[in-house]
């Protein structure tokens, strides 16, 4: 029997009983905590034979505290928390589930440019303290909207945009601009993405500064950023003056640096409440998604553990 390491909060926690298909092939699932605190983490790991993660660091350490480990999953796309080149020399495979989350969070993404356009939430809270004073919104068909990172989330934006009429741009280094047109939008630099969009939507990897204080400058005023990708992707001081400055009319985002860390984020002020929207990393939280990524993680943990290739390596045996 193998034990299998789960960190994923909401691993099982969909229509399908994970748990129940681990222990049919033979394993145990033994939970974690969320954040990856190697000291809580130790004595889990040191007898884990697969680990199904989270977006919390593993680092080189936590690979040393887990002499057992032969495969690590990890639950959703972004493999940045992991350090990859330390699994490598360890021979230890890591896998990621592609596809798996790409509508939920597509879906997410319209859901807070929506309200960041008609401030809905603002609009909530006002109403509940006897406010109904109206606030006069944006249209998103008359947006053009810039998609920063134009994979499977990107594109899925892209063809929701099409039901609302935007011109819609795209910039992403490791995609033609064949097949950036192909997928219903016009190829550009990012540089010029952020000097011509109305709206800008980020998808891209974690672990790189895309708005910084540069970029937003050179944006239209009255523009809106919308982040359901990585909290490290911008620099919240700095978007917190464009905030202030007008440069920015709203920010609407899935997470912030740090994420569930990130109680003293200057967009979390009070000053900035009725402009700014923040979301619990929800993103990727519907059923179906939820039942996506843990098929997939798991399907690749119980093949390694067979002796099999797991179908989705992100880095080789």
């Amino acid at each position: 029997m193998g034990v299998i390491l789960v960190t994923s909060r909401s691993f099982s926690d969909g229509d399908l009983d994970l748990v129940q298909r681990a222990s049919r092939a033979g394993h145990r699932i033994l939970r974690g905590p969320a954040h990856h605190e190697l000291e809580e983490l130790r004595s889990l790991l040191h007898g884990a034979d697969a680990w199904i993660a989270g977006t919390g660091p593993i680092t080189d350490e936590h690979l040393a505290a887990a002499p057992r480990l032969r495969v690590i999953a990890r639950y959703g796309v972004g493999t940045e928390s992991v350090d990859l080149d330390a699994a490598r020399r360890r021979g230890i495979p890591v896998t990621n589930t592609p596809g798996a989350n790409a509508d939920a969070v597509a879906d997410h993404a319209i859901g807070l440019m929506l309200a960041a356009l008609r401030f809905v939430p603002d609009g909530d809270r006002r109403v509940r303290s006897g406010d109904w004073g109206v606030r006069r919104g944006r249209e998103l068909g008359a947006a053009t909207v810039g998609i920063v990172g134009f994979g499977r989330i990107g594109q899925g934006v892209a063809k929701r945009l099409t039901g609302f009429g935007c011109g819609v741009l795209a910039a992403d280094p490791f995609l033609s601009a064949d097949a950036v047109r192909a997928n219903g939008a016009e190829p550009v630099e990012i540089d010029d993405l952020f000097r011509r969009a109305d709206l800008i939507s980020l998808h891209a990897p974690g672990g790189q500064l895309l708005v910084d204080a540069a970029r937003l400058a050179s944006m239209r005023r009255g523009s809106i950023v919308v982040n359901t990708a990585r909290g490290d992707l911008i620099d919240e001081t700095a978007v917190a003056e464009a905030l202030r400055d007008g440069v920015l009319a709203g920010y609407a985002a899935d997470t912030l640096h740090g994420d569930t860390a990130a109680r003293h984020s200057p967009l979390l002020t009070a000053e900035f409440a009725d402009r700014v929207t923040v979301t619990p990393h929800l993103g990727a939280q519907t059923t179906q998604a939820v039942d996506n990524m843990g098929s997939l993680s798991l399907d690749d943990v119980i093949a390694v553990l067979k002796g099999a290739e797991p179908v989705h390596p992100v880095t080789a045996r």
